[in-house]
């Protein structure tokens, strides 16, 4: 693995062994070794953020690194700068770069032009990381996922249900989404996943029914907050009491904040799984250093 890009380029190999890892470094939290010993990561946001600059940064100092936070208006992308400019010359000065950002071919053309480590912290088509903290706490919490059902209610072709489609596509759980039919995932892009264990319905009801694993996120993702018609269309996804009867027993849900309590879950279903969710929120920082050690020798070139 030279970069994490999307969870599509991953082998189901390489993530189970990114969540082994994950799993160790979580329970060695400060036994843990230093490679990223002398190293300086750069932090490229133009998407503000909580958990993924605040799990980054400690990530990166916990394994020996130091992190370097640049928004947009720090360096020259914030005046029309090119990509790939940028890519050049920090590709010169720093070992590797942690990128949220809107388009998922500025990660792209970034990776190929620096020739450094690039991390994808989160792009409108996929949030790599969040879904190995989300695997992550599944296997705590429920030990396996073979055999086990998982349920995504809300948007059905965002960043968050992409990558968890190739999720489910690499690991072969079943992966039921429930969505407007206007948010649906595209024909061609099913017909590209191939995924005989995903299905896409109309009815939360039918995607959570003995789902042991419910996911959700909020309707409205960061840049599309001007457009209420599209909020208008998920009132029937929100996760609630009434929808979870008919989840299978003992199940978990699952929410990657922040979260419009009211909106796509109830306050009251928040609270009940709080001690999940906000566990899966601690572990984008186990999941990101792992990925981090994985990138650490290729950094050192």
């Amino acid at each position: 693995m030279k970069n994490l890009l999307t969870i599509e380029e991953l082998t189901d190999k390489e993530i189970l062994r990114l969540l082994d890892s994950a799993e160790l470094l979580k329970r060695q939290r400060g036994r843990d070794g230093k490679p990223l010993e002398g190293q300086t990561w750069a932090m490229i946001f133009t998407k503000s953020s909580t958990r993924t600059r605040v799990s980054f940064e400690v990530g990166i100092r916990e394994l020996g690194g130091s992190p370097m936070f640049l928004s947009k208006n720090d360096i020259q992308l914030g005046r029309g700068e090119p990509i790939i400019d940028t890519a050049r010359v920090l590709g010169r000065m720093v070992h590797g770069a942690v990128i949220r950002t809107y388009a998922q071919q500025d990660i792209v053309d970034f990776a190929e032009y620096s020739g450094i480590p690039t991390i994808n912290a989160l792009t409108d088509d996929e949030h790599p990381c969040q879904i190995l903290a989300d695997l992550l706490t599944i296997r705590e919490k429920l030990g396996r996922w073979e055999g086990k059902k998982i349920a995504w209610v809300g948007d059905g072709f965002s960043n968050m249900t992409i990558s968890w489609m190739w999720a489910a596509k690499k690991l072969g759980f079943d992966f039921a989404v429930a969505c407007p039919p206007d948010y649906a995932p595209t024909a061609g892009f099913l017909q590209k996943l191939n995924a005989p264990n995903i299905s896409v319905t109309p009815d939360a009801a039918e995607a959570v029914e003995g789902a042991h694993v419910i996911n959700t996120d909020v309707w409205l993702s960061m840049g599309q907050e001007d457009h209420p018609e599209k909020e208008a269309a998920f009132g029937p996804y929100q996760v609630n009491a009434e929808l979870l009867e008919v989840a299978a027993p003992g199940h978990i849900v699952l929410h990657c904040l922040p979260a419009y309590r009211g909106k796509e879950i109830t306050e009251e279903v928040l609270e009940a799984h709080a001690g999940n969710i906000f566990q899966q929120a601690e572990n984008r920082l186990h999941a990101q250093k792992a990925v981090l050690a994985a990138l650490a020798s290729v950094a050192r070139g």
